[in-house]
């Protein structure tokens, strides 16, 4: 008993699958169609209806194309709202290009600095190690939106609009890592002399993740000149604007008092605190990434009362799961894998996190809610994937599905039970870097 796969239990595998005629029925639609395609509930997707009570949007979706700016497009998505409301334009865009190049400087310099932080520590030490392996990726937070919007304001589209690159950020993510691994090289070894050391030559490297910034991005606009023609075909001009001055005069929702709420059931979590992760962030000086541990309940009651007063919400989840693009539907119970498989699939929320088989990996906007005597019965959901998924890029939700794969939004403190905004006020336990909660979208 050594734990070899020996010929004999070899032999037992063989012999039980063959002995099921069911195994052998799957085996052969399965090789022939896709597992969702035999998996997938009919009676889930004969009954979804897409109607809501309350329907916010009117616009087309957009397209983070082959990019992980989910975060970003979601929250650019939520504030081109009120653009659209103040201005008359029937669609409107902000870049999110602007926005990447001010995530990937800012995110390199922000890892820079834990570098610098932890030079102390061995290579194979965890932190250092996570951060070595998680550098120049795409994800975000809805903290990390707010800092940067904050920080560097925000352009239409038309003033520095998508490339190549932007649209498919794989190349240019390989030579950021390049740069900022061979960069955490010579950090280290000046940071053995002193900080001050370490930081010079941390300015040297961030002059060289700019360049290659603006080679596949393009330079940001410092200023712009601002005019449009309205849906009523009415011309308006507003003058030169910087990026900051666009942001505080067009950007209606006050950034600065929307909070994190997350649901996170593992038992070590309690509800009610607030949590914050280490080394999760993008600008150096901004406000730390929070969140606040709730039941789901509170989510799903302040996302549903956000929106019928008239406001998306941001959110993130575990995108992939129990999900259909061609009906555009999620619901918890979408896919029958343990009739097909034969084997249970019961983990919980909390037993999914705990044991690495669910994070929060997209973010989202709630465009809509279905609600009846009280109840909710669906969400209505816009995507950042273009209008070819879903229906025109939109989906619908079932409630199942948001308890067991919504892990946070963002919303107003006001919002907030008064003991929950006291909560807020409370310091934050640190959750280690490669803590699941600190997922990026």
């Amino acid at each position: 008993m050594d734990g070899t796969l020996a010929a004999a239990d070899l032999e037992l595998l063989r012999k039980d699958f063959s002995a099921n005629p069911a195994y052998r029925l799957a085996q052969n639609a399965v090789t022939r169609v896709t597992i969702d395609d035999v998996a997938i509930n009919r009676e889930i997707i004969n009954n979804v209806d897409h109607s809501l009570s309350t329907h916010l949007d009117d616009w087309k979706v957009t397209n983070q194309e082959r990019s992980g700016r989910c975060w970003l497009f979601a929250g650019l998505n939520l504030l081109r709202v009120g653009v659209m409301r103040t201005t008359g334009l029937k669609d409107f865009e902000f870049s999110q290009n602007y926005a990447m190049f001010w995530d990937k400087i800012e995110r390199a310099n922000y890892f820079l600095e834990a570098i610098i932080e932890t030079a102390d520590r061995d290579l194979d030490d965890r932190t250092v190690a996570f951060l070595l392996e998680s550098v120049a990726g795409d994800g975000g937070q809805w903290n990390m939106f707010a800092a940067l919007v904050a920080k560097h304001g925000l352009v239409p589209k038309g003033y520095m609009p998508e490339t190549q690159s932007s649209a498919n950020t794989a190349r240019l993510n390989s030579i950021l890592r390049y740069q900022l691994h061979q960069g955490t090289r010579t950090v280290r070894a000046a940071a053995a002399e002193s900080v001050a050391a370490a930081r010079s030559v941390k300015a040297e490297i961030l002059q060289t993740i700019y360049r290659v910034l603006c080679i596949h991005l393009g330079t940001p606009p410092e200023r712009f000149d601002w005019q449009w023609t309205d849906k009523d075909k009415k011309f308006h001009r507003d003058g030169v604007l910087t990026p900051k001055e666009f942001a505080a005069k067009y950007v209606d929702l006050p950034l600065d008092d929307y909070v994190c709420l997350v649901h996170d059931p593992r038992p070590t979590s309690p509800v009610g605190a607030t949590f914050t992760v280490e080394y999760l962030g993008n600008v150096v000086g901004g406000p730390p990434v929070t969140y606040l541990n709730v039941d789901m309940s509170v989510i799903k009651d302040i996302a549903a009362k956000t929106l019928q007063g008239g406001e998306p919400v941001w959110f993130g989840c575990d995108v992939g799961k129990m999900m259909s693009n061609d009906y555009g539907v999620w619901d918890a119970s979408l896919y029958d894998f343990p009739s097909v498989y034969d084997a249970a699939f019961d983990l919980d929320k909390a037993d999914r996190l705990a044991y690495h088989e669910t994070q929060m990996t997209h973010a989202m906007l709630f465009t809509g809610v279905d609600v009846l005597d009280g109840t909710i019965r669906r969400w209505r959901v816009e995507n950042s994937w273009g209008t070819d998924r879903g229906k025109d890029g939109f989906y619908t939700m079932n409630d199942s599905w948001f308890g067991e794969y919504v892990f946070e939004i963002a919303a107003r403190r006001s919002a907030l039970p008064a003991e929950l905004q006291q909560a807020l006020d409370a310091e934050p336990i640190v959750l280690p870097a490669w803590d699941p909660m600190g997922a990026l979208a």
